[in-house]
């Protein structure tokens, strides 16, 4: 795939990972139609095995509507702790196998193997460390950027093991749809399409002017480099996550201050317990509320020294609600800390005064 110098990426992904952990603990369950999800009237699957995939049950799913598709399946409720738990040993397998790795979340990770000669048997070698210390199933796609590794991943599922170059990752899906490509959205997909943009090839060939037409200067060129399978991004090996939320999907619509301001605070001091545990703080705190027609708007305001104080949060938060004063029924709430690692204490010095650490 690659000549001396060129780089080669790697994306572990492990197969419907919610899934295979309930799996290892309950083995009786191979084979059948399961559905992880939530219990909650709005509750959405989080994800399904292969054989409830079969009936349209997919992540995002509505739980309502997967119990229509798959009566006779098996309901399981997520369980967070148990999941970060069997990540960390995912992620600690990589480190063992892989100098430089990217985690993008519980059930994936990034991870690069350029310089090293025989990196297709490193790579098998990885693969098959983590089934063997973790029982767990993956699959992984090889490129010469992120964004081909990642739609190398996403063929061979289940248990894949897939090279790409970009030349052959644009030759095989030149006819697939742009929404096929991570970054490019539903909303994205359908401008393209009623200018007569559906296939991937064709995003690829339509002038960058044009583009930029249609989306921009920036985001239009964007696209046709994407369709191109033309990916620069490195490696980021020390992610800083810049903020942290809390929200919440009500079972029955609220309406006015009165129900909205206790979820509020709960979700500020979930936060913010969160944040002082990891010893993080930001300035900036916004809110996010989406109404009964699935509308959605967000408020957000900086104040003057980064804080993970839950009355800080609240009542800024708070403040931020009454002055949205939705006037409509809300489905979902949200609290919000921005600006990670913006500490202004050292800018703020005088000139030529040293910071003091105790």
């Amino acid at each position: 795939m690659r000549s001396d110098g060129e780089r080669v990426f790697g994306l572990l992904d492990m197969d419907a990972f919610y899934f295979s952990c309930e799996l290892a603990r309950r083995p009786e369950l191979r084979g059948k139609p399961v559905v992880v999800a939530g219990s909650g009237p709005r509750a959405v699957v989080t994800t399904a095995s292969y054989e409830a995939r079969r009936f349209g049950i997919f992540s995002a799913t509505p739980a309502s509507r997967a119990r229509r598709l798959c009566p006779e399946a098996i309901f399981l409720t997520p369980d967070f702790d148990h999941y970060r738990a069997r990540s960390a040993e995912v992620m600690a397998v990589l480190a063992d196998h892989v100098a430089a790795v990217e985690p993008m979340g519980l059930d994936e990770a990034y991870f690069d193997l350029s310089g090293i000669e025989r990196w297709r048997a490193a790579a098998r070698r990885l693969k098959a460390a983590v089934v063997e210390r973790t029982a767990l199933p993956c699959s992984i796609g090889l490129g010469p950027s992120k964004l081909v590794a990642k739609v190398a991943s996403e063929v061979g599922k289940p248990d894949g093991f897939v090279t790409l170059t970009a030349a052959e990752a644009r030759a095989r899906f030149a006819a697939e749809s742009p929404a096929l490509i991570p970054g490019i959205g539903p909303k994205t997909v359908d401008r393209l399409a009623r200018h007569g943009i559906d296939r991937l090839d064709r995003l690829a060939a339509t002038p960058e002017s044009r583009l930029a037409e249609l989306f921009g200067a920036r985001l239009g060129p964007h696209l046709a480099r994407l369709a191109r399978f033309e990916d620069d991004r490195p490696l980021e090996t020390a992610r800083v996550r810049k903020s942290e939320s809390r929200e919440r999907t009500f079972d029955r619509d609220l309406r006015g201050l009165a129900e909205l301001a206790p979820v509020l605070e709960r979700l500020a001091g979930e936060l913010c317990a969160e944040l002082t545990h990891h010893r993080r703080s930001g300035r900036t705190i916004a809110i996010k509320v989406r109404f009964d027609d699935f509308s959605t708007v967000t408020r957000a305001r900086t104040i003057d020294a980064p804080t993970a104080d839950p009355a800080t949060v609240g009542a800024v938060a708070l403040e931020l609600l009454r002055e949205l004063a939705p006037d409509r029924p809300v489905r979902l709430l949200g609290v919000r800390v921005a600006g990670m690692g913006e500490e202004r204490a050292a800018a703020d010095q005088p000139p030529g005064q040293l910071a003091l650490t105790l």
